[in-house]
């Protein structure tokens, strides 16, 4: 790339700056706002096993007051032997628990053949951090009307993060939800490391809204609710967070997944703060 090159690339103003859009982007699905003046909070399993373990889940959701339901039908594992998800089986179970429930639904897809599946039975499109930078897959869903919840990559710089988003809106699509989900380090006492400093930084330098994944970037129960609660503080627009009936049982993630009764406790925990709203 020739010097002028980089200069205008440099000057350009990205779709996703402040520069381009000094107001915050709001996503509205079925009445609910993100990015607004409330917080959201995102729950549900890793993987979607069954109706049963998932209604069970989304039962449990909406009596406690929450909107948004996740669940994965399709799962990138680092292991080819691991439990790869239900499919479009889980899209359907997903669909029928928001018919019994009203909730929000979110699911990943992992190509461009699952978008015209997954728009069928889903609300939100995720893309998930090992996919952040399959930019044939961000330039479909950019071609879509589905919000898309977009994860910051394991390995991935701020700006690089940003240029994904760009790669979404630069199609069409301005519903975009950035997720700071942990990065990789050299600490070990956690699964990855939570960038927090990314949470006012990307409220500074983005329009869009920015949510803190607790889950993956610490992978440990014992301290969910103070990275929530720091996560808030630091200007979050809303909290993600993995919960399961029995998640010694869980064929995902078992380890960092909390049952119901905890996600009371943390749930509690959360409304009780001065900082949620």
């Amino acid at each position: 790339m020739s010097q002028n090159q980089n200069d205008s690339n440099k000057e350009r103003k990205l779709l996703v700056s402040r520069q381009y859009q000094q107001d915050n982007t709001i996503i509205k699905v079925k009445d609910v706002e993100i990015g607004g003046a409330s917080h959201v909070v995102i729950a549900g399993p890793c993987s979607v096993e069954s109706k049963h373990q998932l209604l069970t889940v989304a039962e449990t959701l909406k009596q406690e007051g929450v909107k948004f339901l996740r669940g994965g039908a399709f799962k990138p594992r680092t292991s080819p032997y691991d439990f790869q998800g239900l499919g479009v089986e889980g899209l359907r179970l997903m669909k029928e628990a928001a018919d019994k429930t009203g909730l929000i639904t979110i699911s990943e897809i992992m190509s461009k053949e699952q978008i015209d599946q997954a728009a069928r039975y889903i609300d939100i499109f995720q893309i998930g951090a090992r996919n952040m930078q399959n930019f044939e897959l961000l330039k479909a869903v950019g071609r879509t009307k589905n919000p898309v919840l977009l994860k910051r990559g394991l390995s991935a710089t701020l700006e690089e993060f940003l240029f994904a988003a760009e790669y979404i809106v630069h199609q069409g699509n301005t519903q975009v939800i950035l997720i700071e989900r942990g990065i990789r380090t050299f600490e070990k006492w956690t699964r990855n490391t939570l960038d927090i400093s990314a949470v006012p930084l990307l409220k500074q330098e983005t329009h869009l809204p920015v949510l803190v994944d607790v889950t993956h970037s610490t992978g440990r129960k014992d301290i969910l609710l103070p990275c929530a609660k720091a996560a808030l503080a630091a200007g979050a627009d809303g909290i993600m967070i993995e919960v399961h009936p029995n998640p010694p049982e869980a064929l995902s993630d078992a380890k960092q997944q909390i049952n119901l009764e905890e996600f009371h406790q943390f749930w509690k925990g959360l409304r009780d703060s001065n900082l949620f709203h």
